[in-house]
Parts: C-alpha cells; structure tokens; sequence
C-alpha cells in the first residue's frame, strides 16, 4: 500500500456529490494498493472459478456528515482485476470504474509478509513488491496507518448522477511497514497525466495481512 501526498486541485473534481475531501494533518492523500481476493462470494455464493484473484486499485479519501455521525471513506480513481466478469459485475452493480488486465502475484504471508504484485495495463509489466520484518502491529490511533486502512464506506459518483453508498466491514489490520520496496509502474493509464504526475515519492508503504471483508449493497445519497 503506497500513500502520496498530492495537490488537492488534482482530485477535487472527482469528489462524489454529498462528501468532501477527507484530509490527514492537511494533506491530501493518494494510495495505490495491490491485495488478493481469497474465497470470494457473491450473496454467499461462490463464483466458479471466480474465487481467488488479485486487485489492484487507486483510490483517495473522503468524509460524509451524517446522523450526528461522520463516515470515513474512499472512492476509487481506478481498479484493476484479471477477470471480465469481476470487472464486469462491479461497473454495473456498484459503478466502480472498473479495467481488466493480465495480473500476476507472489505472497508468502509470513509474518513477515513478502509480496509481489504485478499487472500488464501497457504493453509490460508493471510491478509492486516489498518485504517487511518483525511482528506487525495494529496501527495505532490517529496515525496515518489508521487513516488510510480503516475505511469503511466507498462512494462513487459520476456528473449528472446520484452518489452511491456502501458499507464496507472488516477487523482492524495488522501492519507492517515495507522495507526492500521495489516500484515500478506508469500511473498515467490509471489516471491521467496530471495526477500522474504527483505520484512518484510516497509518504507512507505498508503491508498489512488483510482479513474476511464483507461488502454491502449500495444505496443513493440525497443532496
């Protein structure tokens, strides 16, 4: 997981109707994360095979004020899967900005975790890889590991379109912190040129050893 911090200006107009940018010491964040779908279900269901894949996504962060309440979130400049139907399901029934492209992966989950992700969007293979050490930790409060990984809402919104609303839940993650990081991949597909340019020194590069996620049905925000 590589966070970068960018300019504001860059994303403003991808913020879905009904949130606002959710900011960290006053920076805006960026984070390109790789991870692995493990027994995958569908309303409990598996897909045959459809189950075990990699994913590779691009996304910034958002608050929405609610109920007294604010929920924490993300929304996605862009994913990638190696399956069409994945890929296909999720642009129709969550509007996720969805493209399918050869992927590849090596983890060996320890602890410590090893891991190498890798995908083919332009003609080679791009590639996200790192090792860590120790023991891993839970990211403590009002960090910046907790800001990015303890997200629990995804919205998504297009012009002329409602905002879309899901829950996400999952267990609070074990992190490590990346050493031997090996980076190499063209953000440019992923999300133009302009904020392209912005992410090439990250901040922050962690490992975390993931856990089961459940994702929930959409619904409409009313601004």
């Amino acid at each position: 997981m590589l966070t970068y911090a960018v300019d504001p200006c860059r994303i403003i107009d991808r913020v879905p109707l009904g949130t606002t940018l959710d900011l960290w010491h006053g920076k805006t964040l960026v984070s390109l994360i790789a991870f692995q779908f493990l027994d995958t279900r569908v309303l409990g269901a598996p897909l045959p095979f459809h189950q075990d894949f990699e994913e590779v996504n691009l996304r910034f962060y958002v608050r929405r004020a609610t109920d007294g309440t604010t929920r924490q979130g993300v929304v996605f400049i862009r994913e990638m899967v190696p399956r069409p139907i994945v890929g296909g399901m999720a642009r129709l029934l969550y509007r996720e900005p969805y493209m399918v492209v050869p992927m590849r992966s090596k983890v060996n989950p320890g602890p410590p975790p090893d891991v190498e992700y890798q995908w083919d969007a332009i003609g080679k293979w791009c590639t996200l890889a790192a090792s860590a050490e120790g023991e891993g930790a839970e990211a403590p409060a009002g960090s910046l590991e907790e800001f990015v990984t303890v997200r629990h809402w995804g919205y998504n919104g297009e012009p002329g379109k409602v905002t879309l609303e899901y829950r996400v839940d999952h267990p609070s993650w074990r992190i490590w912190h990346a050493r031997d990081t090996r980076v190499d991949y063209d953000a440019e597909p992923l999300c133009g040129p302009e904020l392209a340019r912005h992410l090439r020194d990250p901040i922050s590069v962690l490992i975390a050893d993931g856990s089961p996620v459940a994702i929930h049905w959409r619904s409409q925000i009313a601004v």
